[in-house]
């Protein structure tokens, strides 16, 4: 089985009923995280019981993007006690935000951390990883394995890096916080346009990181207008093949 599962499409906090920025990507039985924000454990532990994955991977220490990882931590330590550390791909602040949320368990036990800026392997993927701009450093990645390849941008505003990211990716899971962009100050978060602007190498759009309250039908209105694949607009449960 080859799938990737929304479980979380909000940016900065989850609207009642969803959950913020999460995705559980499936290769032939090897199975990874990719970022977990508020209100995702929940959503991920419907398909992995008892927090069951084989790595994780975090983009960047904003709470919206990591705060379940914490979460779990607790599942693991207290459920599997004896099982062996989850691999964790991610900047070095994550892990300081995760141990200021609880430091007993200390999450280097619970996880085998990786730097994601020097990791070039997870499981049968290669991993390629690009810093891209944002208020805290922030990495997109790009994951290939035979006949699959999947980019992921975290959160980032426009930059030149985000169209090597998508090039070629059977599925390009893209920022898309704003509707119209902000009218001053530096660029740290994109809109649904630039998105598909970014995206234009790409086989297929995933749009995600929602503003809370965004009209989604028009933010993939917005990135048909430069891309011209297949836009979807991230949403809680989905789930897209990709056999």
């Amino acid at each position: 089985m080859r799938s990737l599962t929304v479980l979380g499409s909000c940016g900065a906090w989850p609207e009642a009923g969803r959950a913020c920025a999460g995705f559980l990507l499936e290769y032939d039985g090897f199975k990874v995280v990719l970022d977990l924000g508020y209100a995702t454990l929940p959503r991920l532990l419907e398909h992995c019981p008892d927090g069951e994955v084989d790595a994780v991977v975090v983009t960047h220490e904003h709470p919206d993007h990591c705060v379940d990882v914490s979460a779990l931590a607790r599942v693991r330590h207290y459920q599997a006690p004896e099982a062996a550390p989850i691999p964790l791909y991610c900047p070095p602040g994550v892990l300081a935000v995760l141990r200021a949320l609880e430091p007993n368990p200390d999450p280097a036990t619970v996880f085998a951390v990786h730097d994601l800026a020097t990791a070039t392997e997870i499981g049968p993927f290669r991993l390629e990883s690009v810093l891209l701009p944002h208020y805290k450093t922030n990495f997109g990645v790009r994951l290939s394995a035979p006949g699959l390849t999947v980019s992921y941008t975290g959160d980032s505003g426009p930059s030149p890096e985000l169209a090597r990211l998508a090039d070629s990716a059977d599925l390009f899971i893209c920022d898309a916080t704003h509707q119209e962009p902000p009218a001053e100050g530096p660029r740290f978060l994109m809109t649904a346009r630039e998105a598909g602007t970014f995206a234009t190498g790409a086989k297929r759009l995933l749009l995600t990181h929602f503003w809370p309250g965004s009209d989604r039908a028009l933010s993939v209105t917005q990135a048909r207008e430069n891309f011209a694949g297949d836009v979807i607009a991230a949403e809680e449960g989905l789930v897209l093949d990709l056999s």
